[in-house]
């Protein structure tokens, strides 16, 4: 069942199971140490779980989420090791591999984007030949940013170190190192810019030739336009629309198995409901696409 200082995750429409038995494993992770302008990802956990509480179980002409739904208790380290980003990382890695030996799809709420990590570490230590898709409005590229390398600008080139490929989407906020990156690694890191997006449309494929059939999707909200979704710490215009985003989604889930995702970023705005709504939407929407 679900924890009792916990939210469940769609919870007035849907009883949690144990997890054992549950096709998702929501795991609430309210990490913020690096973010580095708005602030207020933490508490983005938690209003996703309380908005999904608004949530239709029949959305999309079915039920996304019929399979049974465990969420976890938020996941954090100990209160001594609070501000230590690798003592996060492992809590993190621990509760997705746990959700992974039950057979479930990790669904990671964030929380800063650096979670993400946390999550590829436990495919990784179990073999997994995934492909990572990330819808971010920033390449997440760095090296090193503002002293670390654990920052959340610095996640998804952490994750491609790991040995994963990776195609991103929306991005249009970047730095010159970023593109060198990408430059220098152009068979496992693909790209398709927010402004290709608004005048070319998606790839066809989504997907490059080659990528990995199984797909971990990381959906950073700013993805989205900032007139969607507003309640981010670094908004940037020129983003998907909600539209643009489910279809793209969809294609991938039509060609490819999407095996685990996290939504991330979200800095709850008060009294801007629609905002985390918005968040749980997508969320439900990314499970529903899960086989």
């Amino acid at each position: 069942m679900t924890p009792a200082n916990s939210v469940p995750f769609l919870g007035s429409e849907h009883a949690p199971v144990a997890k054992e038995k549950a096709k998702f494993h929501v795991i609430p992770v309210p990490m913020e140490l690096s973010v580095s302008y708005g602030s207020g990802a933490a508490k983005g956990p938690a209003a996703i779980l309380e908005a999904s509480d608004q949530l239709e179980a029949f959305e999309a002409g079915g039920f996304p989420c019929e399979g049974g739904i465990f969420t976890r208790a938020a996941v954090r380290p100990s209160a001594t090791k609070a501000k230590d980003p690798e003592a996060w990382l492992r809590a993190i890695e621990k509760a997705v591999g746990e959700a992974l030996d039950c057979g479930a799809h990790p669904v990671m709420l964030g929380g800063e984007h650096t979670v993400t990590l946390g999550a590829l570490l436990a495919y990784k230590v179990r073999g997994e030949k995934i492909g990572i898709v990330h819808f971010d409005a920033h390449a997440d590229l760095r090296d090193v940013y503002e002293g670390s390398p654990l920052s959340h600008a610095c996640v998804l080139r952490r994750c491609h170190e790991l040995g994963f490929p990776v195609a991103q989407f929306a991005t249009r906020a970047y730095c010159e190192e970023e593109a060198a990156y990408r430059a220098a690694n152009p068979k496992t890191l693909f790209a398709a810019d927010g402004e290709t997006l608004a005048l070319k449309g998606p790839p066809s494929p989504i997907l490059p030739k080659g990528f990995p059939k199984k797909v971990y999707v990381t959906f950073d909200v700013d993805g989205l336009d900032p007139s969607v979704m507003p309640a981010t710490g670094t908004p940037v215009p020129g983003g998907l629309m909600w539209y643009s985003a489910l279809f793209m989604l969809r294609e991938i889930a039509a060609t490819h198995d999407i095996v685990g995702c996290d939504v991330v970023e979200l800095a709850p705005i008060k009294g801007l409901h629609h905002a985390d709504f918005t968040a749980a939407k997508l969320t439900q929407r990314l499970m529903g696409l899960m086989r």
